[in-house]
């Protein structure tokens, strides 16, 4: 079961702050979670950003989340989807996800992610889309248990994905991420850029990334 603290709850209250809506924060990096286990990072890192549709494609849209912002599982279950059927499928956009662990909880937000890159790691960016839908529509029931059950069908041991979340192995992939949000000015999640311009948005809803998409097509 996902545990917020009272820091998380009150980082996951609604805002709207410029182009922000959604789960505010992001000044600065959260404490490694006192998981009981030390172990040393995965080498090879950081990873690569995940890439879906056409990674040569003239729009790129890019997504910073936090798997256990509220908004950011109300993204991917009514925004992303529509996204994919209109825009990647036929390879209009290139769609990059990115990590950005405010931290909403000061355990899942971190450990969710580790798991998560330790798909894209062992299994490929695509196994790792389809397990991030995963963990937002299983985001009140994020932990060990959980994180090795949503690899069901995919190519990569669910112990293997237990280990590193519960480890944060993937920590200096998902904190470089992180880094590399703030210096672009990301201060909550879920937060949108559709060529580098941020998605301006009061509520999360399809139109505005929609609109923002078109209009960088007609640029271009």
């Amino acid at each position: 079961m996902t545990r917020f603290t009272r820091r998380g709850f009150l980082s996951a209250t609604t805002v709207a702050i410029g182009a922000i809506a959604g789960c505010s924060g992001g000044s600065s990096e959260g404490e490694p979670t006192e998981s009981g286990e030390t172990a040393t990072p995965i080498p090879g890192q950081p990873l690569a950003t995940p890439v879906a549709g056409d990674p040569e494609a003239d729009v790129t849209v890019a997504v910073y989340e936090d798997y256990a912002c509220p908004h950011c599982a109300t993204y991917s279950e009514s925004v992303y989807p529509k996204v994919h059927e209109d825009y990647l499928t036929d390879g209009t956009v290139r769609y990059e996800l990115h990590d950005f662990p405010i931290p909403v909880d000061e355990t899942v937000s971190w450990q969710a992610a580790s798991a998560a890159r330790a798909v894209q790691d062992n299994a490929g960016d695509e196994a790792l889309f389809t397990y991030s839908k995963r963990l937002f529509a299983n985001q009140n029931q994020l932990g060990p248990a959980t994180y090795a059950d949503l690899t069901e069908g995919l190519d990569v041991d669910g112990e293997t994905v237990r280990a590193a979340a519960t480890g944060e192995l993937y920590r200096p992939t998902v904190s470089d991420d992180r880094e590399a949000g703030i210096d672009r000015g990301v201060q909550g999640t879920p937060t949108v850029f559709v060529n580098d311009e941020p998605v301006e948005w009061s509520e999360i809803a399809y139109e505005p990334v929609q609109s923002a998409i078109e209009s960088a097509r007609s640029d271009g």
